[in-house]
């Protein structure tokens, strides 16, 4: 079975540039489209996402995925954070304005064009970009499809709350450690401001209840980074989305980065296996 696996750099809304990847099977035409949002402290190219991609191609999607252009990579090293004042000028809005220039991008690529389906576009994201692509489902008329793994119900409660409000603005950032890396990630200010001027745009909670195509929840059991009353509470919101608990899995399915082997942990194959279900239905 021989993949294709094309490269691009697009530009933004935000002066940054995206790098996209495509990977779908060779001479395939009219497949389904997948396009999938890294999350918080993450890459497109993360631990076990190009197994991923390349399981979901060998079923016969179309699988694009993209770094965040504030995502603290750049062009030469998308891989991990060499552009820290870059992560710290993120925020939500920037991340939706960034998954909508790729939609809109995926109807004039010439690849795309020949090899997807662009009348069967779905939106999948993890953990953060699992709210990413609920908010963009909500209106977005061209996604008919939307997966949100270990993906969070609220960004407001964990961007707008008074806690430390003052010293942020005081101080114009504050850092948060990265376990892996052993970086100091910077947020600034700017993070609190978007989002509190921002609040209804980026309400999950209403986008969600407010759906109107088919959405699964997959969520694993052992999630410490994102609860599982979060799954619940999307699920709550809109009665007719699926959710499915994979047993045993942390916040990224038993993945790690780097992702040394040559098969996917069991549990993130069994995201993909029940993702592939659903999109198929």
């Amino acid at each position: 079975m021989i993949f294709k696996k094309n490269v691009f750099i697009i530009g933004g809304k935000h002066e940054k540039p995206i790098l996209i990847d495509v990977t779908c099977l060779e001479k395939t035409t009219n497949t389904p489209i997948i396009i999938f949002c890294h999350g918080y402290k993450g890459f497109k190219d993360w631990g076990a996402w190009n197994l991923m991609a390349e399981a979901f191609a060998k079923a016969g999607f179309c699988f694009i995925k993209f770094n965040f252009s504030h995502n603290g990579g750049t062009m030469e090293q998308p891989i991990d954070f060499p552009d820290l004042e870059a992560f710290g000028n993120n925020n939500y809005t920037k991340e939706l304005d960034d998954l909508q220039s790729v939609i809109n991008w995926s109807f004039e690529n010439e690849t795309i064009k020949s090899s997807g389906n662009l009348n069967d576009i779905s939106l999948m994201g993890h953990s953060r970009g699992g709210g990413i692509v609920l908010l963009k489902a909500h209106n977005e008329s061209r996604v008919k499809k939307v997966i949100s793994l270990a993906g969070v119900s609220d960004f407001l409660s964990r961007s707008v709350t008074s806690e430390g409000i003052e010293d942020w603005e005081k101080t114009g950032v504050k850092y948060v450690l990265n376990g892996r890396t052993k970086q100091k990630m910077p947020h600034y200010y700017q993070f609190y401001l978007d989002t509190n001027k921002n609040r209804t745009p980026l309400n999950i909670k209403k986008a969600v209840s407010n759906l109107k195509i088919p959405h699964l929840i997959i969520h694993g059991d052992n999630d410490t980074s994102i609860l599982i009353n979060e799954a619940e509470n999307l699920h709550k919101w809109n009665p007719d989305s699926s959710l499915v608990i994979i047993k045993n899995a942390n916040h990224v399915f038993e993945s790690k980065h780097p992702w040394n082997y040559n098969h996917l942990p069991k549990e993130l194959k069994e995201v993909v296996d029940k993702s592939i279900i659903f999109l198929k239905r």
